[in-house]
């Protein structure tokens, strides 16, 4: 029994240890999706909606080729209030976009106008140098980008006189900003300061209007279509470097998830089959015995099922606890945040353990070809 006590030990460890990691990685599986999309909102807008410009309208606007972005002015009022009536996503900010090519002393810098107090929720992983601007009825105050800063040597606290045709705004640097990418060589000023310079008059005072989404790509998907439906004559599409990145990152990281855990339990299922390999050999004269005094083979293979099993709830039981502890060490090492337990992994992960358990039993269908009176006689 000494024996049989050491393997069915080696056995639970086996299960514990194969246990343990398939709850790990089933509570990353099942939380990755919100651990990847808070990554990956760090990216910054991901919807951008904006009209079309037909051939007509090129040819009238006098300012065609002096405004950038999309080809074509909006109304953004209509839109950001449809965006608030949509209750589909979990909408982090959203702000209308204004692009002009204006003049700091002779040099041409790219203006956006936007809502300044929008533009930290909107693009969280920009550093700035200073501070935010933190109200849009703030029309002195503005943003300018790492490059922009080099290039007039300037700083928070800096003045900075721009010129647009017969217009002009002298504005308070407020922070400079680092965005690792064109971003760098923009100044950001409140929306109503770029329609000033523009001198644009009526409703459609803007370009774009960028959304920054919470939520999976499925999610993304499903709310940017809801959207150019209830926004007819628009155009709204997801930004595509943004969205496909995290699907692909996250169908890959699912399969490999996936994979390792049909590993582990095979892993397991061998080194079970194994020990009851062993047990069963050990065990023949129990066997013996027992039918010697008129046990059925099926009531004493299910007599040693019943053990196996418990070996396997235990063992999976006892995992599931530590692969709670192990889910959120990984969670912190690969994503810098506790991974949430889901407590429907416990159930799941020890009828796992019980199944593959059951599977390395398999050697016990060889008690059936034990022979009492071989047994008996010593042989």
């Amino acid at each position: 029994m000494r024996g049989s006590g050491g393997r069915m030990a080696v056995a639970l460890i086996a299960v514990a240890s194969g246990s343990t990691v398939i709850s790990a990685l089933l509570d990353i599986q099942f939380d990755i999706e919100r651990q990847l999309t808070q990554q990956f909102r760090l990216l910054g807008a991901n919807v951008v909606i904006s009209r079309p410009r037909s051939d007509e309208m090129l040819a009238s606007d006098r300012s065609a080729s002096e405004i950038l972005g999309s080809p074509a002015l909006m109304d953004p009022e209509p839109v950001l209030a449809q965006i608030e009536r949509l209750p589909a996503a979990d909408v982090v900010a959203a702000a209308p976009f204004l692009y002009i090519v204006a003049r700091a002393g002779r040099t041409p810098v790219v203006v956006a106008g936007t809502w300044l107090d929008q533009t930290h929720p909107l693009e969280p992983s920009w550093k700035v140098e200073g501070r935010w601007v933190t109200s849009r009825q703030d029309e002195a105050a503005c943003l300018i980008g790492a490059r922009v800063a080099r290039q007039f040597a300037l700083g928070p606290g800096s003045l900075l006189d721009l010129e647009y045709r017969d217009q002009s705004a002298r504005l308070r640097i407020t922070g400079v900003i680092d965005a690792g990418g064109t971003e760098d060589s923009q100044v950001f000023v409140n929306l109503a300061v770029a329609q000033k310079l523009a001198q644009l008059s009526g409703n459609e005072q803007a370009e774009l209007v960028e959304i920054s989404i919470r939520g999976t790509s499925t999610i993304l998907s499903r709310y940017t279509q809801q959207l150019a439906a209830a926004l007819p004559g628009y155009e709204v599409r997801p930004i595509q470097a943004v969205s496909q990145a995290e699907g692909h990152l996250l169908d890959r990281t699912r399969l490999l998830i996936a994979l390792m855990v049909v590993l582990i339990l095979v892993l397991t299922a061998l080194c079970v089959l194994a020990t009851m390999a062993a047990l069963a050999m050990e065990r023949r004269k129990d066997v013996g015995l027992m039918k010697a005094l008129g046990g059925s083979i099926a009531r004493i293979v299910a007599l040693f099922l019943a053990e196996v099993g418990a070996l396997g709830a235990a063992g999976g039981l006892l995992g599931s606890i530590l692969g709670i502890a192990l889910a959120r060490w990984m969670g912190e090492r690969v994503f810098g945040a506790s991974i949430h337990a889901r407590w429907e992994i416990f159930p799941l992960t020890v009828a796992l353990m019980v199944g593959v358990a059951l599977a390395g039993a398999l050697p016990l269908r060889l008690l059936g070809r034990v022979k009492p009176a071989v047994i008996l006689r010593g042989e």
